[in-house]
């Protein structure tokens, strides 16, 4: 049996291999229900997808607490082989996951085509990375009492990972959980968003027939379905070794606190700011508002939220921004053409509508867009919002961008670093000064100078501070989270003859 995608919008079915139910142990088992998973775009049913229960998260655990210690010993090559076999069968099947992709979370194509992409070096870099997976020897002798003694340090796995991903990128996340859990020789239970199973099911698939030809336990991957409730038997096992979230901070730190004294790796949410400096190139700061703010329908946790603007350039630069945004194409996600379509639901979309009302009964001036058109946002622009609006504290998740001016830079580094999120922000300068004054006075886990706060290199170390989350990702950072060092001491003796 297979689980067919039906054919959204008149398109034909782009998935019919991987089973049906859930890959639970070393086998598939069946889901206990199934739900809906439709087009966000015009509610089309794209395909009834398993959901699972707390009985199968329970089950999932015990199998990868079973095959721990074999998975924590496969050889390199076999780690390695698995990941780079996995790459080659994503990219053979690159313009079906592409379109899978658009169908279950609704996202433009063009953005759809950047996840694959960025899964695939993402599985290429993990099973590079699996080389460079060592200690170090150290001097012990730098004490008197270490003399004669040799001492170095491994990297051993850290046990079970629970890898729970958001709706909005589901393949990559999903990938940035498993590829370097299984690097590291972690076994490592996949939980998807509800919305978004689809194209995490087919990878988790793919990995674990991967796994098989390579002599290993497709234990070792497994995924489980479902609601919260199922998220908290995982994450509130004791057995677990570590879990990596990516999603809201309020889910975030329920997390934090079920899993406790677990290690937990949070990639949470922002508000990105994009200063604008009086000496910035004008028209590239445009360009990267409308290219970093609206990418993902806006539904991306570094795309750009709040632009700061010094005085000196506001009118020119705000004018260069509208005349940009008037240009972005909104209709159907399956139209290479388009940049902006539905959000994930319609209750997103209400919320988003709501806080964009609050903002103009407030006193902000709606500059561009924030109308609906066949249930699509019309990308919008903000000016003057006040701090307090939750379209400028919190994370709007949707085509909204905030403008504000302020008189000089050290204001506008203020007013960046005066929020509770610190995940990207970017600044556009001429001056090399204030790029490294940036770089030094914002609180945040990655600042971009001349680009968009969601440059995000898959090969860099990804993460925030403050309520943006803990630890870090991408594959080499990644792994070496998911692994714990071992220090060794060795005193030796001497054989006599």
């Amino acid at each position: 049996m297979t689980t067919h995608v039906e054919p959204a919008g008149g398109d034909s079915p782009v998935v019919r291999e991987f089973p049906e139910g859930l890959p639970i142990g070393d086998t598939w088992v069946e889901a206990p229900a199934t739900e809906d998973v439709r087009f966000p775009y015009d509610g089309t049913l794209v395909a009834r997808a398993p959901v699972g229960d707390t009985g199968l998260a329970r089950r999932a655990v015990d199998a990868a607490v079973a095959v721990r210690e074999r998975v924590g010993r496969l050889p390199s090559h076999t780690r390695r082989a698995a990941l780079l076999a996995t790459h080659e069968a994503v990219a053979s099947r690159r313009a079906d996951f592409e379109r899978l992709l658009v169908l279950e979370t609704g996202k433009p194509l063009v953005d759809c085509r950047v996840e694959v992409e960025r899964t695939l070096l993402t599985l290429l870099t993990a099973a590079e990375e699996v080389a460079r997976l060592h200690g170090e020897t150290v001097p012990l002798d730098l004490l008197p009492s270490g003399e004669g003694l040799l001492g170095f340090w491994t990297r051993k796995p850290i046990g079970v990972v629970v890898g729970i991903a958001g709706f909005n990128y589901p393949l990559l996340l999903a990938a940035h959980k498993i590829a370097p859990s299984l690097a590291a020789g972690c076994p490592v239970i996949a939980k998807p968003a509800p919305q978004t199973p689809l194209a995490t099911l087919w990878l988790v698939h793919l990995l674990r027939e991967a796994l098989r030809s390579a002599g290993a336990p497709q234990a070792a991957v497994q995924l489980v379905t479902g609601g919260p409730e199922v998220g908290a038997a995982l994450t509130a096992d004791r057995r677990i070794g570590a879990v990596s979230f990516t999603g809201s901070a309020a889910v975030g730190h329920q997390i934090a606190r079920d899993a406790a004294p677990t290690k937990v790796l949070l990639e949470l949410g922002s508000n990105a700011a994009l200063v604008v400096a009086a000496d910035a190139d004008l028209d590239a700061a445009a360009d990267a508002v409308v290219r970093g703010g609206y990418y993902a329908s806006g539904q991306a946790c570094i795309s750009v939220q709040r632009v700061i603007v010094v005085d000196a350039v506001r009118k020119e630069f705000v004018a260069r921004l509208t005349e940009r945004v008037a240009q972005v194409v909104v209709g159907d996600p399956r139209d290479p053409a388009t940049r902006v379509s539905a959000l994930i639901d319609k209750r997103s979309t209400e919320r988003v509508c709501a806080w964009l009302e609050a903002a103009v009964d407030a006193g902000a001036s709606l500059a561009a867009g924030g109308g609906v058109t066949d249930g699509v946002i019309e990308p919008a622009v903000l000016l003057d919002v006040d701090r307090g609006l939750a379209v400028w504290d919190e994370e709007v998740f949707g085509p909204v961008v905030a403008v504000r001016s302020v008189p000089d830079l050290e204001t506008a580094f203020d007013l960046v670093n005066d929020s509770r999120y610190g995940l990207h922000a970017s600044v556009y300068t001429s001056a090399l000064d204030t790029a490294f004054a940036a770089l030094d006075r914002l609180e945040v886990g990655g600042v971009v100078v001349n680009e968009v706060p969601g440059f995000r290199s898959d090969v860099m170390p990804y993460g925030g501070v403050k309520d943006s989350g803990a630890g870090r990702e991408g594959p080499r950072f990644a792994i070496e989270e998911l692994t714990v060092t071992r220090m060794a001491v060795i005193r030796p003796t001497t054989t006599k003859p």
